[in-house]
This record gives C-alpha cells, structure tokens and sequence, in this order.
C-alpha cells in the first residue's frame, strides 16, 4: 500500500536527515489526514490506494502550476522548492499509462459503451475513471476521450 511507503519514507528521511524530503513527505501525509477527516462523514469511502493516488495527483498538479507562476515571476529559488517537492510526490505515484494504452483503454470503453458523440462524454470520462483512474491524467485524458469522440 502506498500509505505504508509513505510512512516508511517518513522514517527513513528522519534518520537520514534529510530535512527537505521530510518535509515534503509529511506534506503529504497531512493531505491524507486531511482527507481522511473530509471522508469520515461520506457515505462512500473510496479504497486507500485509489484515495492516496488522488490526493498525490492533486498535489503534483498544484506543484507544477506554481513551478510555472514562480519561473514566469523570475522567482527561481521558489521554483526549485517546489520542484523538489514534485520530485518526492512524484516518487510515490503510480506510473502513468503510455498515451497509446490510453486511446487503447478509450477505444475499448467507446465501443462497449456504443458512444457516437459529445453526448457520451460524460459516460466515457466516468467509466475511464472507475476502471484506470489511478493509472492516469484525468486532465489529458479527457482530451483524448474528447478527440475521439469528436
């Protein structure tokens, strides 16, 4: 379980010293908490690794973002921070599918679904989520589900 690395990691940065990653990893760890409180009252918990992998996507969409708002600002020295911290999410993250497996996984659900057009959209993007939600970035493959409708 990705939790249970995170917690390793945390514990290994700690006796190593390694101020920096430490941080980052209990960065992460406080997402999480954070989100465990958020689902205590759901009436649907999603399993921990599909939960862990959001979280982690959420928090490396935001690294990236403000990796460009600080290089466009000339502030470089934020920049690497923030890279840094990319670099630990990253590292904890599941990989990614390739583009080609992508369209492969979308072509299949667009065929057992029977969509023809944007109407489907919705339908497509929702089954994609449910069955390679961890696998994926949501945000290119909604493009991609989009061009292949289209």
């Amino acid at each position: 379980m990705i939790r249970d690395s995170l917690k390793a990691a945390q514990v290994t940065a700690m006796k190593a010293g390694d101020k920096p990653r430490l941080a980052a990893v209990r960065l992460i760890l406080a997402k999480l908490k954070d989100k465990d409180i958020e689902l205590r009252t759901a009436s649907a918990v999603p399993e921990d690794d599909v939960l862990v992998v959001d979280v982690l996507q959420k928090m490396a969409k935001q690294r990236r973002e403000s990796i460009t708002l600080y290089e466009q600002s000339g502030r470089q020295d934020l920049a690497d921070i923030e890279q840094a911290e990319l670099a630990v999410i990253e590292e904890f993250m599941p990989s990614l599918m390739a583009e080609d497996e992508v369209k492969a996984a979308i072509d299949a659900i667009k065929a057992e679904l029977g969509a023809s057009g944007m109407k489907d959209m919705g339908r497509m993007v929702a089954e994609l989520k449910a069955r390679h939600g961890t696998q994926l970035d949501m945000g290119k493959a909604s493009g991609l589900v989009k061009s292949a409708l289209a």
